[in-house]
């Protein structure tokens, strides 16, 4: 784990004010791993994928210093860091969102960033948010303890060794993946089996009898979405996405790229080894390992754990979770009443490239940022033309996101701010009066009509699009250009984030993007 500064210090000080952090050291590189015994060659952070844990405690300043070290252009040599579900409240030129919040950092340079999540705490991830890199390693968990946490009393352990990460593997470059393909295997906390593969070691969550964890569920899935089990286990959820939710007793969890819980987990059984489950959407079978790790008990030997088929009796549905603070939808509650209401109608093209309202998202040559900050504030000035949508400060916005698509459900992720789930996937019902509040939320199957509400408090342009990274890059994405008249006045933009495009874009074409795999992704995709 890689701590920003002392944490004793920093806990009492967070109650007042935000403490000075040491930097963290982020270095991007690649080399080959076999993190399921199938060599291969691909990206990681610090020596490692997942990356190391990033962690702080309430209100601490990150300042962290990325190196981008990459030498394989199949896998982009350009980079940048998203800290996904930080709001980036006046700091949204540190998103990391390449060519919307700022240029990326090319190979053999680097950037800090450097932004305070004043008023956050909970589960987060961070990972390249350029092109489909993440697939290829650029990941790690993030989180931010809360030392006046509501749920302490719950629980007896709270750290590293508490997150679970689960990643979808693939055995070829991300844009050799085509339309048919499922990934090779589930990592989970980074080791994983595959098919035929031979019987590696997978990850063991170690506990002791009669205390109680409270684990850190994170999805940092590129296309699969899971149903999480545990053996014998249940689960009290308290968090959706860095949100406290009130408790809700389940004993499975399905999890879409992107999304994190908690869950209170008491080791309350026998002393044994239990299967970790991680099921995918593609495939059913455990046989070997597949998709699993092990909760083991102290003092259970160190073995496989035995079959133990059971059915689940109480699935995690998102409408039973609800906010636990402030729970209320903003705005008034009824359908429609917003001050701006929007429908997003996803559809596929014939090069199966998304539209969204009939434009599909491509990157633009300048930041978005970098258009407003140089005076374009009207959305027919923003490009990518058609995918801006302007949107005026201090307003209460609802969104509604008919599902159905394929490859779906499609997990749809806001930057700048979390939002109130007013209707879920698979229900009818509107719930302004306490729905959950997320950042990544489904958009469901044929006659789900996914609406959610939030409030534009944070100026900046914030990307919503979807979180299976292969979509993003085909354009399933719109821009939110939040009161771009006040996005200067809060930002204290540096000469470092200015030079980026300066270095990026005096740069050959197949450094910047490989433009090349982009084109054979899409027709491998299509089946040509």
């Amino acid at each position: 784990m890689v701590k920003l500064r002392s944490l004793s210090i920093c806990f009492l000080a967070a109650l007042v004010s935000s403490c000075a952090a040491l930097n963290a050291e982020l270095v991007i590189s690649n080399t080959v791993i076999a993190p399921d015994g199938y060599p291969i060659d691909a990206i990681v952070v610090n020596g490692q994928t997942p990356g190391p844990v990033l962690s702080a405690q309430k209100g601490e300043r990150f300042q962290v210093n990325v190196t981008d070290l990459l030498v394989d252009e199949s896998m982009n040599i350009s980079t940048t860091i998203h800290w996904h579900g930080i709001m980036q409240h006046g700091s949204v030129q540190m998103d990391g969102t390449a060519m919307v919040t700022q240029c990326p950092i090319a190979s053999e340079d680097s950037f800090v960033y450097d932004f305070t999540p004043a008023n956050q705490t909970g589960s987060y991830w961070y990972h390249s948010h350029f092109q489909l890199q993440y697939c290829e390693g650029v990941r790690g968990a993030l989180v931010i303890y809360d030392p006046e946490d509501p749920y302490r009393s719950l629980y007896d352990f709270d750290n590293a060794s508490t997150i679970i990460t689960l990643v979808d593997w693939y055995h070829v470059n991300a844009y050799d993946v085509g339309f048919t393909d499922n990934p090779a295997s589930t990592l989970i906390n980074g080791a994983g089996r595959y098919p035929g593969g031979p019987p590696v070691p997978l990850s063991v969550v170690q506990v002791t009898p009669g205390v109680r964890y409270r684990m850190r569920l994170m999805s940092m899935a590129c296309k699969t979405n899971w149903v999480f089990t545990i053996d014998k286990h249940v689960f009290t959820v308290i968090e959706a996405d860095s949100e406290y939710t009130t408790p809700l007793v389940v004993d499975s969890i399905q999890i879409l790229a992107g999304q994190r819980y908690s869950f209170i987990l008491v080791a309350n059984q026998p002393v044994d080894n239990y299967w970790i489950h991680a099921m995918p959407n593609y495939d059913t079978t455990f046989t070997g390992g597949l998709h699993s790790a092990i909760l083991r008990y102290d003092g259970a030997p160190p073995i496989d754990p035995i079959n133990r088929n059971s059915t689940s009796q109480a699935p995690l549905l998102e409408q039973n979770l609800h906010a636990l603070v402030d729970p209320a939808a903003p705005g008034v509650a009824e359908l429609g009443a917003a001050d701006v209401s929007l429908n997003l109608e996803s559809v596929w093209d014939d090069n199966l490239r998304f539209l969204i309202n009939g434009y599909t998202y491509t990157s633009p040559s300048t930041p978005i940022l970098q258009q407003v900050l140089s005076g374009n504030l009207d959305v027919s000035d923003l490009q990518p033309y058609g995918s801006v949508y302007t949107l005026p400060g201090n307003s209460t916005i609802e969104l509604s996101i008919p599902g159905g698509q394929p490859e779906g459900p499609h997990p749809f992720h806001l930057h700048g701010h979390s939002f109130s789930v007013v209707r879920s996937a698979g229900t009818e019902v509107y719930n302004y009066a306490n729905p959950v509040r997320r950042d990544t939320t489904g958009n469901g199957e044929s006659g789900d009509n996914v609406t959610i509400r939030f409030r534009t408090d944070n100026p900046g342009p914030w990307i919503f699009h979807c979180h299976i990274d292969f979509h993003l890059e085909q354009g399933m994405a719109v821009i939110f250009a939040e009161d771009t008249s006040d996005i200067a006045s809060g930002l204290n933009i540096t000469s470092p984030w200015k030079q980026l495009c300066t270095t990026y874009n005096a740069l050959a074409p197949s450094e910047q993007s490989v433009e090349q795999h982009r084109r054979r992704h899409i027709k491998r995709r299509i089946g040509h």
